[in-house]
Order: structure tokens, then C-alpha cells, then sequence
């Protein structure tokens, strides 16, 4: 009996000490800044998006400007932040070249053009219009 309480007593120690150690590792885990974080997208309304090289990227600047790529044209944009993690994205212009992928680059966007909120979830940026999920953003290594 004093082996199984001591034993029980161990395990218990073991696991509150790995249990610290986990909380210490989510709250050193690396929330990336939206400005000065090259992102490119993941997920746009519910489907999967396996982005190459720089399409479908943003770069939002601290001056409250965007640049970034749709499939085969550039953008601009201006976007406001509020301490809740409002976002508006706003006077998007782009490049008129005719790509393969044109409908996408169009979802594209007008997802962007829809965004209210965002979240944090480390590396991963989650879009929000109006509490609906629209599109994800991964933060990728510079270029």
C-alpha cells in the first residue's frame, strides 16, 4: 500500500510537472505580428488552397498599407486594425493580367474585401466576415 501511494504520489508530481512545462511552451509559442509577416493563403471559404511561390501572399505593412499577389497579379490595399482584431481591407487595386486561375484570384479578393476580424493562432492567421469563416493564412519565411 505504501508503494502505491508513493508511486501514485510520483506520478501525480511527474505529471503536474510535465503539464507546467507544457503551458510554459504554449505561452512561449511564437504569435506571429500581422505587420511584417509575409502570409500566404491556406484555406479560402472552406477549401483547401496549395499556394506556389509567392500567390495568393499579403504583406501588410505598419503604414496601414498591403501589398501581395493574387495568382498572377500584384496588389495593394489599405487595411485599419483595432485592438479587438478588427480588420478592414480596403481600396484594393490590382494588376489586369488574364491568369489561368482567374475565378480563384477573384474569391480571393473578394474574401479580402469581406474581412472584418482576424485571429492568432501562432504561424496561422484565421480571416473572419461577420463571425463566418472565410478564409487561413499561413505566415510564410521571407523571401
Amino acid at each position: 500500500m505504501k508503494q502505491t501511494a508513493i508511486f501514485s504520489t510520483l506520478l501525480l508530481a511527474i505529471m503536474l510537472l510535465m503539464s507546467s512545462c507544457c503551458s510554459c511552451r504554449q505561452s512561449q509559442k511564437l504569435v506571429k505580428p500581422l505587420a511584417g509577416t509575409d502570409w500566404q493563403l491556406i484555406q479560402l471559404m472552406a477549401r483547401d488552397i496549395a499556394a506556389e511561390g509567392d500567390s495568393y501572399s499579403l504583406l501588410f505593412h505598419s503604414d496601414g498599407t498591403i501589398t501581395g499577389a493574387g495568382d498572377c497579379n500584384r496588389l495593394t490595399a489599405t487595411y485599419t486594425t483595432s485592438s479587438t482584431r478588427d480588420l478592414r481591407i480596403e481600396n484594393i487595386g490590382s494588376t489586369r493580367r488574364l491568369c489561368p486561375n482567374f475565378e480563384l484570384e477573384n474569391a480571393f479578393l473578394e474574401m479580402l474585401s469581406s474581412v472584418t476580424h482576424y485571429e492568432m493562432d501562432a504561424d496561422i492567421m484565421i480571416l473572419l466576415s461577420n463571425g463566418k469563416l472565410v478564409g487561413m493564412m499561413k505566415a510564410v519565411a521571407a523571401k
